[in-house]
């Protein structure tokens, strides 16, 4: 259930025009101040998740690893994405909150 919110709330970001994803669109999202926090897939290379979690580490932005690259580009529209930025404070705050419900339900089992 938790799952749907958080896939929902990138929808939500991507639809009011606060997500940027890809790489590249990512990437310069973090390093132009813009980003407040940045997902990367599960499936992503370890190269992909250390080079994002470096840059974030960096520019004190908050990184997550969620998901699988199909279920981050079907939350946006688009077919994968192995990255990608919310720019948002708002979203990016609700989409964090709900990642570490997840978690505690899951440690509550």
């Amino acid at each position: 259930m938790i799952k749907n919110k958080v896939y929902s709330y990138i929808g939500l970001a991507m639809k009011s025009g606060n997500i940027k994803s890809g790489e590249f669109a990512t990437e310069k999202a973090v390093k132009g101040g813009r980003a407040q926090v940045v997902i990367v897939a599960g499936d992503a290379s370890a190269n992909t998740k250390k080079k994002f979690y470096d840059m974030c580490e960096f520019y004190k932005v908050a990184f997550i690893v969620y998901g699988t690259k199909e279920e981050l580009g079907h939350s946006i529209g688009k077919e994968y994405r192995a990255s990608l930025a919310v720019v948002d404070r708002g979203l990016a705050e609700a989409i964090i909150q709900n990642i570490n419900q997840e978690v505690v339900d899951i440690w509550q089992k």
